[in-house]
């Protein structure tokens, strides 16, 4: 029998129960879907829907089977649920059969072969989630990533994830929970040993509240873990205890909560929730409505839209074992295929072929300390589109570690690192000084963070042994023992590889530490050598022949002689000042840049001794540069001038620091003569390789042992020892970073990437060494005293004690 449309129930439902559960939300949303266009007369003014609920127990496909046909036999428009798959596929097949639309909210896995028709369903298309995934794995660069599913039904959700591997450079780790039992701790303690930091869950949202409260008690919810959850009701959870953890955790979210009509829907649900009696612990929110829930509302909207443009169909009463179709089912079917609905899960269109939905929008959401965050979208037409820029995302990190306490592992050498020098006992971070610790201290005043100094336990470096494995300050941060390693580590290739880095706070490179060699004693005559003997020898040859010839030019020139009786003008006695004693004195006397008292008087004299002049002023500023050169400057031989002289000698040990960067340098060096050198250090591991740089200097001091080490450390150490020197220039150019763990969420990152290069600037030595120069010894001016005591002491010693008496 025909039914006119008006008259009978038009929306039918099959929902399922748990015995001593409450209320299914679906059939809830269901009811207040229909309670709300019934009040709202504006999308059908001339029409009431009605509808009959039908309930049957979870998983009972043939009960579901039963209440479908009773539902058909009443005649129905259409059939809303069941929603487990199992009864689904029991449902969608009577109705199939009998061309009445089957609506379905719930993810279905599609059979190849399917043939089903009448049937439309609203949750986003398996694929298309699946590589909303993919393209969001790829936006976070994750190499390695841990897919952990529930029931099997994840594997073929997340295929286009699994099969990453084979396009792009992605190794997936899979894992399932237990099955039956809520306790995944034992899982989580595997992928926490295991260092699996990008984790991937495929569950429904009770068992992701169950989850992440078995994160927080095995102390995996912290920055350097980064959660994602395909339940698209994460934004649903009670996340209130992981606000304030650090940890990054990323979801998807259908519902349009930015739209105010949305959000006035969701607030009336609301609103019901809260007055209704209270339900067992979820793990929700109260009275937040579900992705089902929502699913259910647009599903019943859409039908209602639909049928608005079906008033002349009828609905009859169906047989299921008769096989007569609904005559007006392939119509109605189409009309809701081509309905056009902006619902609470945003805009709703489907493929006509299969009944999926397509081109539906899919908020990205991630946990911020105010909750939870809208940072991107992705499309099934345009994919991913993140709206938080670096820029965005370098604010909220760097405002997340206010206030946060985080472990720095370091290692003592000076002058990074020391112990700090107090009669007083001393305890945590005061214990030490040093260039690092000033450099903490900015970085800390800047981004805001309390931090905790704990030496290294091993007291290395962090170097790579053959089976891949690492030690030292590199190992306490990839196992996130620390946060931060503030020290003088050298950034290398192999270490970026398994730890991050800042920008270099200090460049250097490696050179060769060796001690003075010991200079020889200077002669007795060492103030002679700044000029050589023939220079000598030219001078005292000079010096006579102007005196020779001052003397017989002083004889020609009538102006040279004078009236040694001025009394007397008619005398004819005359003298000569410049005899020839004289005239090697007036010589010497310039020579020494001291006066004679005797003063030429003829323009010939007088030019013969401004050139004199000339010529000893000279001579002298030459001889007194080159004694100053000479008396301040000893000049030392040393054994070696470079890598390649240790290279091409084996009497000298020299070596490294052991598990240092230095020795991975050579270690790792394809040129020919630094792998001579690791060659000759490898072969003398016990003796060529120390522990520390302090080993390493005591050893440059007390035997025939040359160091390699870093530039920056040796002129530190030669500045207060002057025992010992660098040999040569530098080996190769590197720098001095801060260590953080890779992809650590921690502003280092990104600005303190530049902070850290900016305060080395602040924190640099302001006062700058200076060598002295050493003071003049009494070996360099024992010649001096000898002469003075030969020419003038010996000669006071002869003479009588009248002639001295003279002379006074």
């Amino acid at each position: 029998d025909n039914i006119p449309w008006q008259r009978v129930p038009q929306l039918r439902g099959i929902f399922e129960t748990v015995e001593n559960e409450p209320v299914n939300v679906e059939e809830l949303a269901f009811k207040f879907a229909v309670t709300n266009i019934n009040r709202n007369r504006t999308l059908m003014p001339n029409t009431t829907l009605t509808y009959d609920i039908q309930r049957i127990n979870l998983f009972d496909s043939f009960e579901a089977s039963r209440r479908a046909c009773d539902q058909l036999a009443l005649g129905v428009a259409a059939l809303f649920g069941p929603s487990h798959s199992s009864s689904v596929s029991a449902v969608q097949s009577i109705c199939n059969a009998l061309e009445v639309p089957h609506i379905q909210t719930r993810w279905k896995h599609p059979t190849v072969d399917n043939k089903d028709t009448f049937y439309i369903n609203l949750y986003p298309d398996y694929a298309a989630i699946s590589r909303a995934i993919l393209d969001l794995v790829l936006y976070y660069n994750w190499k390695i990533v841990t897919v952990v599913y529930e029931d099997s039904t994840g594997l073929i959700r997340l295929q286009e994830l699994i099969k990453a591997p084979s396009r792009y450079n992605i190794k997936i780790k899979i894992r399932q929970l237990p099955s039956g039992n809520k306790d995944a701790r034992p899982l989580l303690k595997e992928m926490k040993k295991g260092k699996e930091f990008y984790v991937i869950f495929d569950c429904s949202h009770e068992t992701a509240a169950e989850i992440l409260k078995q994160i927080l008690s095995m102390g995996m919810m912290t920055e350097y873990y980064h959660y994602f959850f395909t339940t698209l009701d994460l934004f649903a959870l009670d996340l209130e205890p992981y606000r304030y953890s650090g940890v990054n955790m990323t979801g998807f979210r259908l519902l349009n909560i930015d739209n105010p009509q949305v959000s006035s829907v969701i607030e009336k649900w609301s609103m019901e929730r809260l007055q209704a009696p209270p339900k067992p612990e979820t793990g929700l929110l109260d009275g937040m409505m579900t992705t089902e829930a929502a699913l259910m509302y647009d599903a019943v909207y859409l039908v209602a839209v639909a049928s608005q443009r079906a008033s002349q169909m009828t609905v009859s009463s169906l047989q299921c074992h008769r096989h007569k179709p609904w005559r007006f089912g392939p119509r109605f079917m189409n009309l809701i295929k081509e309905a056009r609905w902006d619902g609470l899960t945003g805009r709703i269109t489907f493929n006509k072929t299969d009944g999926l939905r397509k081109d539906f929008d899919l908020d990205i959401i991630s946990l911020k300390e105010e909750g939870t965050e809208k940072i991107g979208v992705w499309n099934s037409n345009s994919g991913l589109n993140m709206t938080d820029s670096n820029k965005d995302r370098s604010t909220n990190i760097t405002d997340s570690l206010a206030n946060r306490t985080l472990i720095v592992t370091t290692i003592l050498e000076d002058p990074y690192v020391m112990y700090k020098k107090s009669d007083k006992p001393l305890y945590g971070n005061d214990r030490f000084e040093g260039y690092c610790l000033d450099l903490l201290k900015e970085l800390s005043n800047i981004l805001g963070f309390i931090y905790e100094v704990k030496l290294v336990s091993d007291g290395k470096y962090g170097a790579q042994n053959d089976k891949g494995e690492w030690n030292g300050m590199v190992k306490e941060l990839i196992d996130h023992k620390a946060d931060l390693a503030v020290a003088p580590l050298t950034i290398t290739y192999v270490r970026e590889k398994v730890i991050d880095f800042s920008k270099p706070f200090m460049t250097l490179g490696i050179s060769i530490l060796y001690r003075k060699p010991n200079g020889t004693n200077p002669g007795v005559f060492s103030f002679l050598n700044p000029l050589s003997p023939d220079i000598w020898m030219y001078v005292l040859l000079a010096c006579l022949g102007v005196s020779c010839v001052l003397f017989v030019i002083a004889r020609f020139t009538p102006y040279e002689w004078y009236n040694p009786h001025p009394c007397n003008p008619d005398s004819d006695v005359v003298e000569n000042n410049f005899t020839l004693l004289n005239s090697f004195w007036f010589g010497v006397g310039a020579l020494m840049q001291q006066g004679s008292e005797l003063m030429p008087k003829a323009l010939s004299t007088r030019i013969v001794g401004g050139i004199w002049w000339f010529f000893t002023l000279i001579i002298i500023s030459s001889y007194t540069a080159n004694l100053a050169a000479f008396l301040t400057v000893e000049r030392m031989e040393s054994p070696i001038d470079s890598a390649d002289d240790l290279a091409k000698q084996t009497k000298i040990e020299y070596g490294a620091v052991r598990d240092g960067s230095t020795m991975t340098f050579f270690k790792k060096s394809k040129i020919s003569t630094y792998e001579k050198m690791w060659a000759f250090m490898s072969s003398r591991q016990q003796t060529a390789l120390v522990k520390n740089n302090d080993e390493g200097i005591q050893r440059v001091l007390t035997t025939d042992y040359a160091l390699l080490m870093e530039s920056t450390s040796i002129e530190y150490v030669t500045q207060r020892n002057c025992n010992l020197t660098q040999i040569g220039g530098l080996i190769d150019s590197k720098g001095y970073g801060v260590g953080t763990p890779i992809d650590a969420a921690i502003p280092l990152l990104y600005r303190g990437k530049r902070v850290a290069c900016k305060q080395a600037g602040k924190v640099r030595c302001r006062v700058a060494f200076r060598n002295q120069s050493v003071g003049l010894l009494l070996l360099w001016l024992t010649g001096l005293f000898i002469y003075n005591r030969a020419f003038t002491g010996g000669w006071m010693s002869s003479a009588p004690p009248s002639t001295i008496i003279k002379l006074c």
